[in-house]
């Protein structure tokens, strides 16, 4: 083979090579075209909710009886009767007979007052008797001058009228009326009653026991009613209506209309059972430690079945009162204004900011008033636009006016699927 037919197959070579190379490329996938991403931040986003209801005040405090007294005999002596149901965590009734102090004692001194009593009824007759007598002598005496009784008699001497030992006898007589009612009044406290509905919390009496006057054998607390004292900071006790002109001594109808309605939550078992409640006064000092204002709930059955939160068979075959010593949740029903929004509890920035996402992307800082602040949301005011979202997570500094995506903006964005 000639040098010149070795170059012809070369050239072919390398035109076949460059030919198929030219086929592969013309073959070859094209890469698919994106857009570069956004250099715009992304955020989370949450609507705006108008308020339309009564803004919730939250609080919680210790739950307290309504009354609750030391019970102490007011007579000394030795106990011979106890109720079987003046027992701690009993419950009593008013006017129940709780215990009784032996009465022999009490029983003589009542007997003695009545005799000393009659005996001075017959002196005071005496007296009364003497008075006629006397005064029927000095008029026989004046007669017998054969005089004008009227022009010749001087002011008689009150002592020869015995009037003065009238008076004494009248004195008398009622200081032995004095001690026959103490007598009898000493004889009745011998039988202690309850003086009021409630419960037992504590007691140390049994029969035979000596006791004395003002010492305590125990202890009840009243069944018609608890309280919660709530202490709640200015700004969220402006919140209830009419709070300093609720007073505790209206009844009736008053009561009705000046009362807040008022939730006592309280755990029990794991499980939440609610009472209804309201408020019934506020203090009129504030509390020197915290500075609150202490606020006082009432709920007027505290001891019936509470009801159970989250529905559940269990719960509600099991639900307790509502146990004095407690710790509770309150939610009280504050005032309803017109003109304040709904947000999640995230959206509020420090400095009380709350960022807004218009429908172009746009940040808009408002300057909210924080009306109250929940576990979730919190209760503002502020010149929000209607339809603009508030962000919650995904930036950590904004500016008026830079752009933002957002979920909601992509979804609105996004063609329609239906054909």
């Amino acid at each position: 083979m000639g040098r010149r037919t070795g170059y012809l197959i070369a050239a072919g070579i390398v035109i076949g090579a460059f030919a198929v190379a030219a086929i592969m490329v013309s073959l070859a996938p094209q890469p698919e075209r994106r857009e570069p991403p956004s250099q715009f931040p992304y955020v989370e986003t949450a609507e705006i909710i108008a308020g339309t209801d009564f803004i919730p005040v939250y609080g919680a405090g210790t739950v307290r009886p309504s009354a609750e007294i030391d019970l102490a005999p007011q007579v000394g002596g030795r106990i011979v009767w106890v109720a079987p149901g003046f027992r701690s965590g009993g419950r009593v009734d008013r006017g129940q007979l709780l215990f009784r102090i032996e009465e022999a004692d009490y029983q003589h001194r009542v007997r003695d007052a009545e005799a000393a009593l009659a005996a001075r009824q017959v002196a005071l007759l005496e007296a009364r008797g003497n008075v006629v007598i006397a005064r029927a002598e000095y008029e026989r005496f004046a007669a017998r001058k054969d005089q004008n009784v009227d022009e010749m008699r001087a002011p008689a001497n009150p002592l020869a009228l015995r009037e003065p030992q009238l008076d004494a006898a009248e004195a008398a007589l009622k200081r032995e009326e004095a001690q026959l009612a103490a007598a009898q009044l000493d004889l009745s406290r011998t039988r202690v009653s309850a003086p009021f509905d409630g419960f037992v919390r504590e007691e140390s009496v049994d029969i035979g026991q000596l006791v004395v006057p003002g010492e305590s054998v125990g202890r009840l607390f009243a069944a018609d009613a608890a309280e919660v004292v709530v202490p709640l900071s200015d700004a969220e006790a402006a919140l209830i209506p009419g709070l300093w002109a609720l007073s505790a001594a209206a009844s009736g109808r008053e009561a009705k209309d000046q009362r807040v309605a008022a939730r006592v939550i309280a755990d029990y078992g794991g499980d939440r059972y609610a009472w209804p409640g309201h408020v019934d006064r506020a203090e009129r000092s504030l509390d020197e430690r915290t500075r609150t204002i202490e606020v006082i709930v009432r709920v007027p059955e505290p001891f019936a079945a509470g009801e159970p939160v989250d529905v559940d068979y269990r719960a509600e075959a099991h639900a307790p009162p509502l146990l004095v010593g407690k710790f509770a949740e309150v939610v009280i029903e504050g005032a309803s204004p017109t003109n304040y929004v709904r947000v999640p509890r995230d959206a509020l920035q420090p400095g009380d900011e709350v960022w807004t996402v218009g429908e172009a992307g746009a940040v808009r800082i408002v300057r909210a008033r924080v009306l109250q602040r929940g576990n979730d949301e919190v209760f503002v005011t502020g010149a929000f636009e209607p339809r603009s979202l508030v962000i919650i997570s995904g930036l950590q500094v904004a500016t008026d006016g830079m752009t933002v995506r957002s979920a909601a903006q992509d979804a609105a964005a996004a063609p329609s699927s239906r054909p």
